[in-house]
């Protein structure tokens, strides 16, 4: 098989990329190793930056976010049995929507398809071979179990941190920088519509807790549990009583509301950047590359951003003959991973309860929750970096 572009990887970033690819004129191929129900029920992110938004609507997939996701304006920080909303337009003007990730992986399938795009479903890739020449390829096993070769001009790895793609890169040209946290967030759907309109992010002695939602019938919350905790050992009636406990307010103005719960999931916390993200014409996007805790909210915006660069950069490649963009892409894209990983770092040891904290530290994540409260440029950089950095 020949493309131009030889894409791993049917997630959010994947498909974009084809699909921003496709509106440019280039043409590619997406392999993936899961079949398409997979794809599109794998629960992930929820929350999209303004920019991010943005691009969706800008290239034709935004229509369905608007009509049933949903704008938010501010999230609520929860502490002491205080909260206090941060303003993101008045702080920063913009916002952000809640729509999940499965969400946009359904209308990029369903847009790719309609296109005539490729994108081979149960199609592992097994080896990236020749990146450091002008026709490297793509060795996949097809639905059938045979053995193909996928050549191409570029390959774009997007298929996560366990991926081939980051493996491909030779190891003495890349560098990791990897943390790994002491806990970790019992997540959890429920047949509930949701208790609040925007997302609370709550600090509480027994550990953080986050209320968010999927529709106006489904909402998506979580727990800081110990990193090593088993699903099993938490009842419904459990996670309920919890949750309530984190979230409860001093006066018993809020109530948290209840229902049936249809999937439980553990997320690690791990901060995790590979440099390069590019070597010779392979190139790394998404968590093939990075992964941040999700309490910033930037994992399916940094992949998204990622090949928003990827797509100009071979847009001129191919329209103009200038490769600049595609030369800059690692260092560019970096700065806005180093960001992002700052952010969701600081957010990190900002909201949850660490096992090994002293009174000392406690005071401190007390101190400077109070600081966001009352200052307002503290409230304006949480906002800045939450809606997403228009420039880094």
């Amino acid at each position: 098989m020949r493309t131009t572009v030889a894409i791993i990887g049917a997630g959010p970033a994947g498909l974009f990329l084809s699909h921003l690819l496709h509106l440019h004129g280039v043409d590619s191929v997406v392999l993936e190793r899961r079949d398409r129900d997979y794809c599109e029920r794998r629960q992930r992110a929820g929350v999209v930056e303004h920019g991010v938004a943005e691009a969706l609507r800008e290239s034709g997939l935004g229509r369905r976010m608007d009509r049933e996701g949903f704008r938010h304006d501010g999230i609520e920080l929860r502490f002491d049995g205080r909260g206090h909303r941060i303003d993101f337009p008045d702080l920063t003007g913009r916002h952000v929507m809640i729509w999940a990730q499965t969400e946009i992986v359904k209308d990029l399938i369903a847009r790719r398809l309609a296109d005539g795009g490729q994108i081979l479903f149960e199609a592992e890739a097994t080896a990236v071979e020749g990146v450091e020449s002008e026709r490297p390829r793509v060795r996949f096993a097809s639905p059938e179990g045979d053995e193909d070769v996928l050549e191409c001009d570029y390959v774009v790895a997007c298929d996560g941190f366990h991926g081939i793609g980051r493996t491909s890169l030779p190891e003495e040209v890349v560098s990791t920088y990897d943390k790994v946290y002491p806990f970790a967030w019992l997540g959890i759907l429920a047949d509930v519509p949701p208790s609040c309109d925007e997302l609370i992010y709550a600090r509480h002695e027994r550990g953080f807790a986050l209320h968010s939602m999927r529709s106006e019938t489904v909402s998506r919350l979580y727990l800081q549990v110990p990193a090593e905790t088993d699903t099993a050992a938490w009842s419904d009636d459990r996670i309920w009583s919890e949750l309530a406990a984190r979230f409860e307010l001093a006066d018993g103005a809020w109530k948290l509301g209840t229902g049936p719960i249809t999937d439980k999931s553990i997320t690690p916390m791990r901060s995790f950047v590979t440099e390069p993200m590019r070597h010779g014409r392979l190139f790394l996007a998404g968590d093939a590359a990075h992964i941040v805790p999700p309490t910033g909210a930037k994992g399916l915006n940094l992949a998204m951003r990622d090949v928003m660069l990827l797509a100009e950069g071979l847009r001129r490649r191919y329209a103009e003959g200038d490769t600049a963009g595609l030369d800059a892409y690692s260092d560019t894209a970096l700065r806005r991973v180093w960001r992002a990983e700052h952010f969701s770092y600081w957010m990190t040891s900002l909201m949850h309860t660490d096992p090994a904290a002293t009174p000392f530290d406690n005071r401190m994540q007390r101190s400077y929750l109070e600081h966001i409260a009352a200052c307002r440029p503290a409230a304006a950089q949480l906002a800045e970096n939450y809606t997403g950095l228009p420039e880094v």
